[in-house]
């Protein structure tokens, strides 16, 4: 059962379209039930309704029009008309070149809507293992015990590096949901922070370099090796998360 401080977190994340459905219906299901979530959804949904009816456009005066008008260079002569078949030519590469060119846009944008929808539901299983006992499955700081335990839940078992003496503690791991596929996470801590690593199976068995990118105040580092995709994600800061994922690299290398 959800818990008001749970869905407080992820009321803005269900405004914005960032949940997936299975975690939106269980924010829903909690405010439909909570007056005071109710109330403060609604507030939401008023201050975002007037913001949007607000007239805060503004139209710039003809003036400027003639002024930039004016600015302009003066009409280049145009070159006479190009035959017919030339033109045939030109039109039938032109409307290749710029189907093929379309395609690639369109698969560059459905990519980059995928990529921002994962990295979302990254940010929501990050922030519900903050909650109470929702940080492990299985609590343990000794890697020959975690690691095993995926066994059986996953396809793969995710590598587990005891990084303690580096200044990052095993705390466990547990099984986590991305995209709608089971993924294990490793959860660490670094003095009084958290980090959630998700381990799942990557597209290809190519090394990936690694990524660097902040998603609603977190930072994220992603990076592919030996056939697995690896997305850290905590609030400490950018460098101390490359450091773990340096030195999380190099302890799996190690034990590989």
């Amino acid at each position: 059962m959800m818990t008001c401080d749970e869905a407080r977190v992820l009321l803005h994340a269900l405004l914005d379209g960032e949940l997936d459905a299975g975690h939106a219906r269980e924010v829903e299901t909690h405010v439909a039930g909570c007056p005071r979530c109710a109330a403060e959804l609604a507030q939401f949904l008023e201050m975002r309704g007037t913001l949007s009816d607000a007239n805060l456009s503004f139209t710039a005066p003809a003036a400027l029009r003639s002024r930039i008008e004016a600015a302009l260079p003066a009409p280049v002569v145009r070159a006479p008309w190009p035959s017919r078949r030339s033109l045939l030519k030109g039109f039938a590469f032109g409307t290749a070149l710029s189907a093929a060119a379309a395609a690639s846009v369109l698969f560059v944008v459905v990519r980059s809507d995928q990529d921002q929808l994962i990295l979302g539901e990254i940010v929501s299983a990050h922030l519900r293992s903050l909650q109470a006992e929702r940080l492990t499955d299985v609590p343990s700081s000794d890697q020959h015990t975690v690691k095993p335990w995926f066994s059986g839940k996953l396809a793969v078992a995710p590598p587990v590096a005891d990084l303690t003496a580096q200044g990052f503690t095993l705390l466990g791991g547990r099984l986590d949901y991305i995209d709608g596929k089971p993924v294990a996470a490793l959860v660490y801590r670094r003095r009084a922070h958290i980090i959630n690593l998700f381990v799942a199976m990557a597209a290809s068995l190519e090394r990936g370099a690694a990524r660097h990118e902040t998603v609603q105040g977190f930072n994220i580092r992603r990076w592919n090796e030996h056939g697995l995709r690896f997305i850290a994600i905590s609030d400490v800061s950018a460098d101390e998360l490359a450091d773990f994922g340096a030195k999380f690299e190099s302890a799996s290398r190690a034990g590989a």
